[in-house]
């Protein structure tokens, strides 16, 4: 089938190349003339394990291209709208523009019996909107809406091998021709079983923003246990392990710690509570209000930790901050809980230095008053205290007796509750975690 994808950033640049993988031609669109070169060269214009590798070998099968020009879309069969929905400016509300100029550019290509497919997050009632756009300017096209689940740093498995398939989709006629067009699509995973949700347009919107939502909840709860643990000297590690074994909680996302950044959960939460709020069903949401209120103390309470742990004051005392990203295997930044620390601790009067995988050019175009280092010795040599604030692989298998050789003070501050608190404290380092006991 020839699809096309409109907007090649992080989820349209992996959709594309994966859509050549499962058979597909496809071309990318998108209006970044730079993001483009950098495609057709073979070059990912992020960092994403396993990304480079399949655009190669896509842009080899002469399957795939990518074109600044909407209308090399026409054609299509399928038309993917995988633009951003950022935050709007002071407010909570998401920002709709990318995605209205997304579907309106396609208006001029589109023909009855095509297909637009959104991935992109948006408030719900959006995909209604855009359906009676599409249906008044291109009568007989259809519009559906299809969530992404990307993680960062799995974005290509989750792509090839996702746990499900939603599908929102219009009434009647209409929306079993939609179906089909997309199970064509989705043919290779759908044949290996992979469950498919097939429901409304209002409730494939909702399903991405809820899924985040919970996650959100879950790691600020286990967040708000790590605050209550450090009032009464409880382990928030041990807590998290005793409940997690409980089938109806889950282990996972029971990790305290710094807290979630990133260009999703502390945004989509956001949007979800403005559109509550629009709908006239705020109260239905107002605990994602403390969710993100206490996502938002970790960073104040590791600053505070970092004081304590240097003997009360920041002034003057060297800190190497390990990690930028807002998490391990990205060289995403936005909205990154390592990056406001370090830089609030500079604020503070510390002299910092930050080091990062991948993440260390991001970072210093947006935080180019920060001192960088390439590895992590060269970060820490010298440091009065070392604070593991992205938990990259890197980090968490460093020797803790020779990583000790090169800081002045060994006092290291587990801001993701990584590494392991034994092995660093038989190697005479001073440990702290938030909602870990001192002992």
């Amino acid at each position: 089938m020839e699809i096309s994808v409109i907007g090649c950033g992080y989820l349209g640049a992996v959709h594309a190349a994966s859509m050549v993988e499962l058979g597909h031609e496809v071309v990318g669109i998108d209006v970044d003339e730079r993001r483009v070169a950098a495609l057709r060269a073979g070059r990912a214009p992020f960092y994403e394990p396993g990304f480079e590798e399949l655009l190669g070998r896509t842009l080899a099968s002469g399957r795939l291209r990518f074109s600044a020009d909407v209308a090399e879309a026409a054609g299509a069969r399928v038309h993917f709208v995988c633009v951003g929905t950022p935050q709007r400016h002071g407010e909570y509300a998401a920002d709709l523009r990318f995605v209205q100029a997304a579907v309106e550019s396609l208006l001029g290509v589109l023909e009855p019996g095509q297909l637009v497919v959104g991935k992109s997050t948006v408030p719900v009632g959006t995909a209604a909107r855009l359906a009676g756009l599409v249906a008044e300017k291109v009568p007989g096209a259809l519009l559906a809406w299809n969530p992404e689940f990307l993680r960062e740093g799995f974005a290509v498995a989750d792509t090839l091998h996702p746990d499900r398939l939603v599908y929102g989709l219009p009434g009647g006629v209409d929306g079993a021709l939609a179906e089909r067009l997309l199970d064509a699509v989705y043919a290779p995973i759908l044949a290996r079983g992979t469950p498919k949700v097939r429901t409304d347009h209002a409730t494939a919107e909702m399903v991405k923003t809820a899924a985040n939502s919970f996650l959100a909840t879950k790691i600020s709860f286990i967040n708000a246990m790590a605050e209550l643990c450090e009032a009464t000297g409880a382990d928030v590690a041990q807590l998290a392990d005793a409940i997690g074994y409980d089938e109806r909680i889950g282990r996972r996302f029971l990790n305290a710690g710094l807290g979630f950044g990133g260009g999703c959960l502390p945004k989509d939460i956001r949007a979800f509570m403005a559109r509550a709020g629009e709908l006239g069903a705020d109260q239905a949401l107002t605990f994602l209000r403390e969710v993100d209120n206490i996502n938002m103390r970790r960073r104040i309470r590791m600053v505070e930790l970092a004081r304590e742990v240097l003997d009360g004051s920041l002034l003057g005392k060297h800190v190497a901050v390990l990690g930028a990203a807002f998490k391990p295997d990205s060289d995403d930044i936005r909205d990154s809980p390592a990056l406001n620390v370090a830089a609030q601790l500079q604020l503070q009067g510390a002299v910092v230095c930050v080091t990062d995988p991948a993440a260390i050019d991001n970072s210093r175009r947006q935080w180019p008053q920060l001192d960088y280092a390439a590895t992590a010795e060269e970060a820490a040599a010298g440091a009065d205290a070392v604070l593991v604030l992205t938990e990259w692989r890197q980090y968490r298998e460093l020797d803790p007796v020779a990583f000790g050789r090169v800081v002045a003070q060994r006092r290291v501050l587990d801001g993701r509750n990584a590494l392991d608190r034994e092995a660093w404290t038989a190697a005479g380092w001073t440990y702290r975690a938030l909602g870990r006991r001192t002992d």
